[in-house]
């Protein structure tokens, strides 16, 4: 049964709505001021909040504020006896779900709460979803070398603690794969870890895409929008790619990083955010500090731990690993026989040159599997592989 609280001052508003909402099968508990809803709020757990903004001892406004820092995605609808459209317009602005003047019309007080508790579930169900994605993305580390028998060492190490967490390397080797095992070995890992790829986001709309927007903010704001920090309040946000962010975007994030705060693109609010974050790259940020392309200030705040992954090439005493590993994956997808390699064509795709790394190597063994025998060969590699790439030739 879905749980309403009401605050309000006034016993006798309460208990009409009350009557009201009991009547619709909603189970009710009351609050007398803000402070009594703050304390409610850390012993329960509530669907909706629906709230008078005009209380003693603490205010609906100031009440709402501090709901927003600790629980962003509560709905909390405002009522008032003094309603204007410049206060139904700043409730809504500081992150209330609807306004509704006092005394509240029946059929839209109902509607509005059906449409919270919608927002609420959908919120709730979309959590759910994003844990098991999560988990179901968190593949092996596949590989005995000495370099990936270091990197799991560190995760094991690291992982535990708050520090932040540099993944460096080049495109394919695996730096997500790094990141999540980083989560998911985490006190947090009953959170969300929300990725970000920083170098698919266009610059003009990375700020709204971290830290979210509020309705009308600009042309294309049709509604409030929760960015990727608010989302991940609680868990861990991975920017990938974080050597391709603006300038501006890096003092955004570094600020939000030093206060744990942001403020949504249009909003005034400053939002506390409680997230680890990770980030990962394939430049030299080194060199981009050095060109005045990137924050030397942001590195330092980002760079606490660096995990280097290496590229395939360095490592290739894991490849039979990493192909028997697909090739068992592959069957598992696609409900066929796992293939066999030979230890010829085993030693054949060690002597290739895999510029993609991991990401390569994988399609090139999905590769094989559709177009060679029943049991992978050598030939099968030479006839397969170097003719459809360029790129990969033997040593």
């Amino acid at each position: 049964m879905a749980k309403i609280l009401i605050v309000d001052d006034e016993s006798a508003i309460r208990k009409s709505l009350r009557d009201i909402l009991e009547f619709e099968k909603y189970h009710v508990d009351e609050a007398a001021d803000g402070l009594d809803c703050m304390v409610k709020l850390k012993k329960d757990k509530y669907d909706v909040v629906v709230m008078d903004i005009k209380m003693p001892k603490m205010d609906g406004m100031d009440t709402l504020e501090r709901i927003q820092s600790f629980d962003p995605f509560l709905p909390v609808i405002m009522i008032s006896g003094h309603g204007t459209i410049d206060i139904a317009v700043d409730a809504v602005r500081k992150g209330a779900f609807d306004f509704i003047a006092k005394p509240p019309d029946l059929n839209r007080l109902l509607i509005t709460v059906r449409n919270a508790m919608d927002r609420s579930n959908l919120i709730t169900e979309t959590k759910t979803l994003k844990k098991r994605v999560s988990k179901k993305k968190t593949e092996d580390i596949v590989g005995k070398s000495d370099a990936i028998s270091r990197i799991k060492g560190m995760i094991e190490q690291v992982a535990p603690t708050e520090a932040r967490v540099l993944i460096t390397g080049s495109n394919g080797t695996g730096k997500e794969l790094v990141a999540r095992w980083l989560h998911a070995k985490s006190k947090r890992t009953d959170k969300s870890i929300i990725e970000v790829n920083c170098a698919a986001i266009p610059s003009e709309l990375i700020e709204s895409e971290l830290f979210g927007h509020e309705k009308g903010s600009f042309t294309s704001a049709h509604k409030q929008r929760i960015g990727k920090f608010e989302q991940a309040n609680g868990g861990t946000i991975f920017l990938d790619e974080i050597g391709d962010m603006s300038m501006d975007a890096q003092a955004k994030v570094l600020r939000a990083l030093q206060e744990n705060k942001i403020t949504r693109v249009g909003g005034e609010k400053e939002i506390r955010v409680d997230v680890r974050v990770l980030a990962a790259t394939n430049k030299d940020l080194k060199k981009k500090i050095a060109e005045g392309k990137f924050r030397e200030d942001l590195y330092h705040r980002l760079a606490v731990i660096i995990i280097h992954v290496p590229p395939l090439n360095e490592r290739a005493e894991d490849i039979p690993l990493l192909v028997t590993h697909f090739a068992s994956m592959i069957a598992g997808e696609t409900g066929t026989p796992v293939r066999e390699f030979t230890a010829a064509a085993m030693k054949a795709m060690q002597n290739l040159q895999w510029t993609g790394n991991i990401r390569e190597l994988r399609n090139v063994v999905e590769r094989l599997i559709i177009l060679g025998g029943n049991k992978i060969s050598e030939e099968d590699v030479f006839k397969f592989v170097m003719p459809f790439d360029s790129t990969l030739s033997g040593t």
